[in-house]
């Protein structure tokens, strides 16, 4: 026993060993800031929008610059995402990344996420972060957005542009020097910025905050990035603990690992997450990612190094991205609200209410149980997949209600007041913001025959949510607190 315990400790420190040798393999760059100068205002306009001080945060800014790589691979990307990349050419890069740290050492939990900010709708913005700001608050986590690619620092595009906002355009003062050589480049450059975050070459950035590990995180387009980083770059670098991949399709990234102007090397459809990856992998999915973005073709069993988590209810973005959570200070009952809108942002309207689903409150429990599994080897249990009609397309089967049958259960779904589904018709961005359908009157006079009895019934289901791992016990008492606030019932 005693020689087979002393095993595992030496494979353990080897383990170790080649990842410290990997990662210093990863160039550190130049640290420039904190960066004062110039105003950033309307330069991150998809975040939070209190003040981080109510919630015991603080701010900083800084660029960062030197010589990324693009990547090669001498053989076609195949679909179990087993690939071998290597260094390509280089180019010199100068970009930015933001840090939301808590003040109090005392209160850093010792983990960092470092979140690749999305450009979809032409503007850098912080998805994981606006959806699990209250609990990367609660639980101490620092919090590092990078802005890796060109949209975000030159402008010009995005998959659904909402607005043509990179850096440079919307603040020249503050921005101008930076330069982005182009998307091929931005996994050296996110690799790059978590380099600086752990071996700083003065001063770090996390201030006096002790790091102890590391999670990347993306949602979306960042998720399909955060698809092809783990299959091709992960296996070079070994820089990051863990990887939260929320919301991706079938695909890794649109653009492959190198797009024009260098050669191009595209990705297949679908791609597995690689069956070696030797870090906590969390795949977080909505309804709207297995059928309308195509995930259910790339879904993959859970295993040593991953857990895939298919929520119910949801839909790809929803209320609380698109409209209630950046204001949120993670203490309202008001979160578990249903909001009804058709015009969820300015340029966006849609014909039916959009999903105001629980995504955020288990998403909150999935940063959780990763950070558990990543600190301390814990694996969170193998949740329920959604029950999927596979043909004659792709769909989400559901209950008498209209709600979705299988998946991560809470108590919207469990004991519910309204429809919600993933997918709505209508232009593209409309497509991914899903519905919400009040149940009328007599419906929940038949469900609910007295208030008491459906806040009783919200008390049993945040019970067996936060048993089965997938709500947390303050999100718990949120949603009762709602549930008891409410006129549902009688």
């Amino acid at each position: 026993m005693r020689a087979e315990k002393l095993g595992r400790i030496a494979l353990v420190l080897g383990i170790a060993a080649f990842a410290a040798r990997a990662a210093a393999d990863v160039a550190t760059p130049t640290l420039e800031g904190p960066i004062t100068g110039g105003s950033s205002t309307g330069a991150f306009i998809a975040s939070t929008t209190f003040d981080l001080a109510q919630v015991g945060y603080e701010q900083a800014e800084y660029f960062i610059s030197g010589t990324a790589s693009a990547f090669t691979s001498a053989a076609p990307l195949t679909t179990d995402g087993m690939w071998t990349a290597t260094p390509g050419v280089t180019a010199a890069y100068k970009t930015r990344i933001l840090i939301y740290r808590p003040s109090n050492p005392k209160k850093f939990n010792g983990t960092v996420l470092v979140e690749w900010l999305n450009v979809s709708g032409g503007v850098d913005s912080s998805p994981d972060w606006i959806g699990a700001h209250t609990q990367i608050i609660r639980d101490g986590f620092a919090w590092v957005g990078v802005s890796a690619q060109y949209a975000g620092v030159e402008g010009g595009g995005g998959l659904i542009p909402i607005a043509d906002l990179g850096l440079k355009k919307v603040a020249p003062l503050r921005y101008g020097s930076l330069v982005h050589p182009g998307d091929s480049f931005s996994y050296d450059m996110f690799s790059q910025a978590a380099q600086v975050v752990r071996h700083p070459p003065g001063p770090s950035p996390l201030g006096t905050l002790k790091l102890k590990k590391v999670i990347a995180v993306g949602e979306s387009q960042s998720a399909m990035r955060m698809v092809t980083y783990i299959d091709a770059i992960h296996p070079l670098t070994h820089l990051f603990d863990g990887y939260l991949v929320h919301s991706r399709p079938g695909t890794g990234a649109l653009a492959g690992l190198s797009q024009a102007p260098q050669p191009s090397i595209p990705g297949p459809t679908p791609v597995a997450i690689r069956a070696d990856v030797d870090v906590p992998v969390l795949v977080f999915e909505t309804e709207s990612d297995l059928t309308f973005l195509g995930y259910f073709s790339a879904r993959q069993p859970d295993s040593a190094h991953l857990r895939v988590w298919e929520v119910a209810g949801t839909a790809h973005a929803d209320t609380y991205l698109t409209s209630t959570g950046a204001a949120d200070l993670g203490k309202s009952p008001a979160a578990a609200n249903i909001v009804l809108t058709t015009t969820p942002n300015v340029g966006i309207s849609c014909g039916t209410a959009i999903n105001s689903g629980p995504q955020h409150f288990v998403l909150n429990a999935a940063f959780a149980a990763l950070n558990k599994w990543v600190r301390h080897g814990k694996a969170p249990k193998s949740m329920p997949p959604l029950d999927v009609a596979a043909s004659p397309a792709v769909a989400i089967n559901v209950d008498s209600h209209g709600n979705a049958l299988g998946g991560i259960r809470t108590p919207q779904v469990e004991v519910p007041i309204a429809t919600f589904t993933g997918f709505q018709s209508g232009p593209l961005i409309c497509q991914l913001l899903g519905t919400t359908t009040p149940f009328d009157a007599p419906t929940l006079a038949q469900l609910y025959p007295t208030h008491a009895a459906y806040v009783r019934a919200v008390a049993r289901a945040a019970k067996r949510a936060v048993k089965a791992g997938g709500l947390l016990k303050p999100d718990a008492a949120l949603i009762k607190k709602a549930a008891a606030a409410s006129t549902i019932g009688g």
